[in-house]
């Protein structure tokens, strides 16, 4: 399983408010940890999935008294989506109200835009418009969302390192449609393996950023 110890989450329009998307069945993943190399197997399925809740139903009950707002989606069991629990992959919030949906590396993945998760969203959130670049799927490009971007919205930049989940051209066109200016590079983890997300080893906040330069080998 991923060891990252972190639930990606979808912000809003609002800075305040953040939909989850509570696991059925989470777990090791063979369809990404084809280049996903933080992925570890674990045998026992029925345990990590009951940790994966638990920190999860812990970590909502966390965000709720730190005064956000949290809506929760339960996933179905079927059809079996082990990486729901990171919907900021395959759909993303802009403060238009636009949503914008993406093309998923792994197939199994893609199963995750379910009907009734799409209806629950579009319920609940002022939604005005929808962009759709998941067709690409059909040309094996891909682009992530934001695991693949990392948006400094207020600047309108994309950072993005390369990877088979993340195409250089989509990368562009997306920032050309959505008014971003992309900056793309490179990264690699210890052992010189491409790291398949960018969000793994950077994070844009109000007023401070997080990154690892050290896996960057251009700076290096």
């Amino acid at each position: 399983m991923d060891h990252r110890n972190r639930f990606n989450v979808m912000e809003k329009q609002t800075t305040n408010n953040i939909l989850m998307i509570r696991p059925a069945r989470f777990g090791y993943n063979a369809e990404t940890a084809v280049n996903n190399a933080f992925q570890m197997a674990d045998a026992n399925q029925e345990y990590v999935q009951k940790r994966a809740v638990e920190e999860f139903d812990e970590f909502v009950l966390k965000l709720q008294h730190a005064g956000i707002n949290i809506t929760v989606v339960q996933d179905s069991p079927e059809p079996h989506t082990p990486d729901s629990i990171f919907p900021n992959n395959w759909i993303s919030f802009h403060a238009d109200g636009t949503i914008i949906y993406y093309p998923m590396y792994a197939v199994n993945r893609r199963l995750e835009r379910k009907t009734e998760v799409i209806e629950h969203i579009r319920s609940k959130f002022n939604i005005k418009g929808a962009l759709d670049y998941s067709h690409f799927e059909a040309e094996n490009i891909f682009l992530e969302g934001t695991g693949s971007m990392v948006l400094d919205r207020e600047n309108k930049i994309a950072y993005a390192c390369l990877s088979p989940r993340t195409d250089t051209g989509l990368l562009q066109q997306w920032c050309n449609e959505n008014g971003y200016t992309s900056v793309a590079f490179h990264a690699e983890d210890d052992k010189g393996t491409a790291i398949y997300h960018t969000n793994v080893l950077m994070a844009v906040a109000d007023w401070y950023f997080v990154i690892c330069l050290d896996a960057i080998p251009d700076l290096n």
